[in-house]
């Protein structure tokens, strides 16, 4: 992959922010720990908040300060993945393959799960048995969907099919993703976790990534073959000369 659609070269790859967030982040990193434990040793349900405060030494107004609800100290990492996706697309508003954008975009959320490998997998394993830590993962997916859609409507703004196409296309790149992640979180996260999702993205890429329009040529049947080849590749000069 080129290093323009590589997003651990641009907004993933970025320093931790300063100031505030990271005084929050140690009470945050409690919080979910103990959460963990937890739901390990009492199951989900049966965990309420005030056992996760007392657990992790901190108040109870310290929980809701970082989570509004329970359900959101299983996917502590989720804001931070949206956002470094957002400004990612933001920074590929003019790039020439959009598709490969999408497809960068969706590497960056692959890295924050592999960032944590262990936690990762306990998060899959809970979410599989609590319908609603299912559904509430269900809604987190469907915020990714739609900020890639909104890249690409943009992006695909000129074409006859540009909205069809970009939900269509945002769509395959989400389901890219989730396909290769969950095959490597089931296996125990053993291996490499971008293998299995640069395949699927790279199929997503191979069948969307084309938006070039079709050229018609009308010629005399007696024109010569070589002649309309030399023809076709002054009109591919001329345009890209008028591209640069």
């Amino acid at each position: 992959m080129d290093e323009q659609h590589d997003p651990s070269t641009r907004v993933g790859g970025r320093d931790a922010p300063a100031g505030d967030d990271q005084e929050k982040a140690p009470i945050r990193d409690l919080l979910v720990s103990a959460a963990f434990e937890l739901f390990t040793e009492h199951g989900y349900d049966a965990t309420t908040v005030d056992d996760i405060v007392r657990r992790a030494g901190v108040g109870r107004r310290s929980f809701f300060r970082y989570f509004p609800t329970k359900e959101e100290v299983v996917f502590p990492d989720h804001e931070r993945a949206l956002a470094d996706m957002v400004a990612y697309l933001a920074e590929g508003a003019r790039d020439p393959d959009p598709v490969a954008r999408a497809c960068g975009a969706a590497r960056l959320v692959m890295r924050m799960y592999a960032e944590n490998a262990e936690f990762s997998v306990k998060r899959y394993a809970l979410t599989r048995k609590v319908p609603a830590l299912k559904a509430h993962e269900t809604s987190v997916v469907w915020r990714y969907e739609r900020a890639l859609a909104g890249y690409l409507r943009e992006r695909f703004a000129t074409l006859p099919d540009g909205d069809v196409r970009a939900y269509t296309v945002a769509a395959s790149v989400v389901a890219a993703h989730n396909y290769g992640l969950r095959a490597w979180l089931r296996s125990g996260a053993r291996g490499d976790a971008a293998a299995g999702i640069d395949r699927a993205l790279d199929l997503v890429h191979r069948t969307w990534g084309d938006t070039g329009e079709t050229l018609v040529v009308v010629t005399r049947s007696s024109t010569p073959m070589w002649r309309i080849v030399q023809q076709l590749e002054d009109v591919k000069e001329r345009d890209t000369e008028a591209g640069n």
